[in-house]
């Protein structure tokens, strides 16, 4: 029997090393700060945000710049995921129960995430949220045999995929140009201009997801279907 190799035994040790270093991080973040917290300075400055629940104020105005990056990541990894090639064959048509069970569940995905999209501004929501449920209709729609997902044509979807990160950083440039300062929304209109980000980046998230799920580069009807 081989004695273990130098190397099988330092990434053991490097790896115990960081975890302790994060623990010993998370402990001292936690307990030996005595001034004011973010948290505390995030509460007391939703009424300035544009939305009156602290996770939508926090993830579009407080941290808009990683919201930002995280709809960029999406879209990145669904671009890796159509450079490998054609999507993989439809899966077959289904029966009789299955398709009546996809007629109903898909509407109602659709509708939550219109519901998960309108309440993210005073309740738990927002457009992630509202994203994965247009993507699980959009998978539901796949395994019953659907060969596009409910995707549209090509050229559409490839837009609705960027048009979050798009609408995003549009938006931030267009507030900067007027003076506001990058994605820093004007107090009168942060609902509004929030909401139009909520909206789009919603539609990117679930053409993205179900895209994912297809994964392979879009394709036309009646291509898939050969």
């Amino acid at each position: 029997m081989r004695p273990p190799s130098l190397l099988c035994l330092l990434v053991p040790l490097l790896l115990l090393a960081l975890g302790l270093s994060l623990g010993w991080a998370l402990g001292d973040g936690l307990k030996g700060y005595s001034g004011e917290r973010l948290a505390e300075v995030a509460l007391e400055l939703v009424p300035e945000s544009g939305a009156t629940h602290p996770v939508t104020s926090v993830l579009l105005n407080f941290r808009g710049y990683d919201t930002l990056l995280e709809l960029a990541v999406l879209l990145t990894a669904l671009l890796g995921i159509w450079s490998l090639g054609p999507a993989a064959p439809p899966y077959p048509p289904p029966g009789l129960v299955l398709a009546s069970l996809v007629g109903w569940v898909v509407p109602l995905l659709i509708i939550t995430g219109g519901y998960l999209l309108w309440v993210g501004a005073y309740a738990p929501g927002g457009a992630f949220q509202a994203g994965a449920m247009l993507g699980a209709a959009g998978v539901t729609l796949t395994l019953a045999g659907h060969p596009t997902g409910g995707l549209p044509a090509e050229p559409w979807q490839r837009l609705l995929a960027a048009l979050g990160t798009l609408v995003f950083l549009l938006m931030g440039l267009g507030l900067m140009a007027l003076g506001s300062g990058f994605l820093i929304y004007p107090k009168g209109i942060a609902k509004w201009l929030i909401l139009i980000i909520e909206a789009t980046a919603t539609l990117s998230i679930g053409v993205t997801l179900i895209a994912a799920f297809l994964g392979g580069r879009p394709m036309s009807l009646r291509n898939r279907s050969r």
